[in-house]
């Protein structure tokens, strides 16, 4: 299985990527070992799930690179992102 996935920062920052094995993933980003997500705290707020490796990466590659994709991913889960962010600085 194949995941596309959204995460979200408490100044509300936004990071799509996907991943065979999401739970390691998170785990890195948070570690500080990915250059693009270092020093803050992520959080997951959305996840895809594919059987096909090239179609996460299809995926994936229009959330970053479409802005109208990303746009409308972001509007299907305001509400997620919202309290996603909020519950994360809270703490």
């Amino acid at each position: 299985m194949y995941y596309v996935y959204v995460l979200c920062n408490s100044r509300g920052g936004l990071y799509v990527g996907y991943s065979s094995d999401l739970r390691r993933r998170l785990r890195e980003h948070n570690s500080g070992k990915e250059r693009s997500t270092r020093g803050e705290r992520w959080k997951l707020v959305y996840y895809e799930a594919y059987l096909s490796k090239e179609d996460a990466l299809g995926r994936e590659r229009k959330l970053k690179h479409r802005g109208q994709a990303k746009r409308f991913l972001k509007e299907r889960i305001r509400e997620s992102i919202s309290s996603g962010c909020i519950e994360l600085s809270a703490r």
